[in-house]
């Protein structure tokens, strides 16, 4: 896990960014009901959590530049023993000093008391505006307040300005600490998915798949998934963000598989292709063939100093030109890639960044050219080729045919490292584990 020096120093350089006259407000995420008296599993906000490391819902994190009592004030549940028995323990005032390294800490219940004074003593506040309608409304009412005190000598706030747009481009680039939660965390989705590939049989249904990969992530310590996992199998491969995850999977049919856990509040990201069967066809084999150069290709362009798009670039050039070799399409690849033809088998980007979030943090562009790759990012490599039943001037051989490839890639100062490279992709090597099965 993180150590508390760590999430002491991420505040340490917002705060140096921030400078003196600033406050920076972070609210909790909220708990969300599912249904009645029943709640979603508590998962907190990724901003939120990144600077505090607090996991509890109910609270706000406030940042001083400069204030000599405290420059980080947490406020959050109080101790409650009668609460604490049905929920569970809370950090409460002490603990989130003494536990998460809070200068001082505060009942949420005093919030309206406490804050607004706070506020009168900064000129700018860093926040994220949008993302919590509640409090939106409550710090407008405060600063409103604070303003119309300006006889008196109070002025407040003069200027807001957007705090993930910092957050975020500190979130894009990882230390040592949270590649190594990445790599656990890909590890143990590596074996998941090695796992479907031993068990899956015809006859099985996809939410069978589904459920063997939940098993096999918590057994080895990560209960939770980054998302929702997409199994289809046959022509539901072909439907991108497929997770009704219901139907058989079907003798001579491929499977893909999309599926990631969360450990440490740290996410992974793998797809894998395979044949139901343990074997493939000519014809699987000869698109998934093409998806897997593709991928390659990318991935080696992952590497400092190149640009965010020059992996999707070169996915693009290998699948165009892989297409025109099967007879899929027709014409010079450069044009075929001008006119954006390709996209009738290939139509998403091939990649994005990936850390706390699955679909992470961070601008693609600066400056309106396209982001120069640096140590510390990590990004998906995720082409694809998707065929479904009945597409006219393909022969039917390929017909229901969806594959995807996916891993993810930390940028190191030598070039990168495929973090995910356990999870078997190689012909040979998935064919090979699921006939041993």
């Amino acid at each position: 896990m993180i150590k508390p020096a760590e999430f002491k120093r991420r505040r340490r350089q917002l705060i140096q960014m921030m400078g003196p006259g600033a406050v920076a407000i972070l609210p909790a995420a909220p708990e969300v009901v599912r249904n009645r008296d029943v709640h979603y599993p508590y998962r907190p906000d990724s901003d939120f959590y990144y600077l505090t490391g607090f996991p509890e819902p109910e609270a706000i994190a406030v940042l001083i530049p400069g204030r000599k009592p405290a420059e980080y004030v947490l406020f959050c549940r109080e101790r409650d023993e009668k609460r604490e028995r049905w929920d569970g323990p809370r950090a409460g005032q002490e603990g989130a000093v003494r536990d998460y390294g809070a200068d001082d800490s505060f009942p949420i219940a005093d919030v309206e008391e406490i804050l607004p004074g706070l506020l009168e003593q900064c000129t700018r506040v860093f926040y994220a505006m949008g993302s919590n309608p509640d409090l939106d409304k409550r710090l407008a009412d405060w600063v409103n307040q604070i303003r119309r005190k300006a006889r008196a000598g109070v002025h407040g706030p003069l200027e807001f300005v957007a705090l993930d747009h910092y957050l975020h481009e500190m979130r894009l680039y990882k230390s040592a600490g949270e590649a190594a939660l990445m790599r656990h965390a890909a590890r143990i989705t590596a074996a998941a998915h090695a796992r479907l590939m031993q068990t899956c049989r015809p006859g099985m249904h996809e939410y069978e798949l589904e459920a063997e990969f939940g098993h096999e992530c918590a057994t080895r310590g990560a209960r939770f998934q980054a998302y929702p996992a997409i199994v289809g199998g046959g022509c539901n491969a072909c439907v991108l963000h497929y997770v009704d995850n219901r139907d058989e999977l079907r003798d001579g049919d491929l499977v893909l598989v999309d599926a990631g856990c969360e450990y440490g509040y740290y996410a992974s990201d793998i797809t894998r292709t395979f044949p139901v069967n343990g074997q493939f066809s000519p014809a699987q084999r000869a698109v998934y063939e093409l998806v897997l150069a593709a991928q390659e290709a990318a991935i080696a362009k992952a590497r400092p100093g190149n640009h965010w798009n020059d992996p999707h670039d070169a996915a693009v050039r290998t699948i165009t030109k892989g297409l025109v070799d099967l007879g899929l399409l027709k014409g010079t690849v450069a044009k075929l890639i001008k006119d954006g033809s390709y996209t009738k088998f290939y139509m998403h980007r091939t990649g994005h960044w990936l850390g706390m979030d699955v679909h992470d943090v961070g601008d693609y562009k600066v400056d309106g050219a396209w982001r120069e790759l640096e140590p510390g990012m990590v990004m998906t490599v995720e082409p694809g080729i998707y065929i479904p039943p009945g597409m006219r001037g393909v022969p039917k051989k390929y017909w229901g045919i969806g594959v995807r490839i996916e891993d993810d890639v930390l940028i190191t100062k030598e070039g990168h490292e495929v973090l995910t490279r356990d999870a078997p992709k190689d012909v040979a090597d998935i064919e090979a584990l699921m006939q041993a099965r």
